[in-house]
């Protein structure tokens, strides 16, 4: 029952998508994704050029199960990983804003599968217009940058817009069994998440946020702020955030350039890189130059708490969905679990006959 046309496209045995979330889909959690019979994404844009070829290596060391890789199209690196995808075999690719044409072709005549993340059905259009063979479509719910809609909303639309031509998976909101049966009734392929794997004993967060996660238990205090990059980005509640949110332009841009640096000397990328990356975004997200280099880089602000393990020092990207969860399974466990959830609920909506 759970056979969809994401799972003949993904080579997966489950509908089930492991989003690539920067500092958190590492090979482990997206090889752990892979065994459990789901399809991961490793996380490709937080990852210095020399270490991506390793990650993708050590995902193929650990399953013989496809997975994908997740990068930015702007990145200065993007034409490295699309040879590395390509070279190593890799199944698909996910990327979101700034799609970049040439790589899109050159990805598809290699049989790569592309599918990008939207958050619009026009921006579904265009992505299928584009080249794309799967959409994921992500709610206001959704953890990270995310829209206004909510996925009861936005994913009707989509699938009505371009469920005939690719399949769909439905984001934001989900965590079980019961979330699956519903993004299948809306007309989706599969679903995708990402803060129910990061919550996981395969997530390589550290356990002070891990439990800084656990410890929200208010969906509510899981809030959309732009504060960050001025792209809705929703986090939850914190110190930083706070302080984020009452900085004013000045000390902005400070924080832009500082962590611009960090980035750079992080990933290796030269100065003119970074530049060309910030502008396409401000070019393409109408973004000031501060947002646009603050959006290149605000992953240096979440390093600290997914990396270092100091969640009172960074910000802490999550769905909504983390404020009713409170448990670490594997994913092995998770993805057992929803997928008898599902097939319990898909079997009571449908009893079999009984004989007169």
């Amino acid at each position: 029952m759970l056979n969809t046309r994401l799972t003949e496209l993904l080579g997966c045995r489950y509908p089930i998508v492991q989003t690539a979330m920067g500092w958190v889909a590492d090979p482990k959690l997206v090889a752990a994704t892979g065994n459990a019979g789901g399809f991961g994404f490793l996380a490709g844009a937080t990852i210095p050029p020399e270490e991506i070829e390793a990650d993708i290596l050590a995902v193929k060391s650990l399953t013989d199960a496809p997975f994908g890789v997740n990068f930015h199209m702007y990145q200065p690196n993007a034409a490295d990983i699309v040879d590395l995808v390509i070279r190593h075999g890799v199944r698909a690719v996910s990327y979101s804003r700034s799609p970049g044409p040439e790589f899109i072709g050159k990805l598809k005549q290699a049989g790569v599968v592309c599918m990008p993340t939207v958050g619009l059905p026009k921006h579904a259009i265009k992505a299928v217009e584009l080249g794309a063979d799967a959409v994921t479509v992500q709610g206001g719910e959704g953890g990270g940058h995310t829209g206004a809609i909510p996925t009861t909303v936005l994913l009707p639309q989509v699938v009505e817009a371009v469920a005939d031509k690719v399949p769909v998976a439905a984001a934001g909101g989900f965590k079980d069994g019961r979330g699956l049966v519903a993004a299948m009734a809306w007309g989706a392929d599969g679903i995708a998440m990402g803060t129910r794997f990061l919550l996981t004993s395969d997530s390589p967060v550290p356990e002070a946020t891990l439990q800084a996660y656990l410890d929200c238990q208010d969906p509510g205090a899981i809030i959309r702020s732009t504060a960050m990059d001025g792209l809705p980005q929703r986090m939850i509640t914190n110190e930083v955030l706070g302080r984020l949110e009452r900085a004013g332009p000045a000390t902005k841009l400070w924080l832009a350039v500082r962590n611009g640096l960090a980035f750079r000397k992080h990933t290796g990328a030269s100065l003119f890189g970074l530049l060309k990356s910030a502008l396409a975004m401000q070019r393409d997200d109408g973004l000031t130059a501060a947002q646009a280099i603050m959006a290149a880089n605000a992953p240096m602000i979440i390093q600290r708490a997914m990396v270092d393990g100091r969640p009172g020092e960074g910000v802490l990207p999550s769905g909504q969905v983390a404020g009713v969860i409170d448990s670490l399974p594997s994913c092995e466990q998770l993805i057992t679990q929803i997928v008898a959830e599902a097939e319990a609920r898909l079997a009571a909506l449908a009893p079999s006959e009984t004989p007169a």
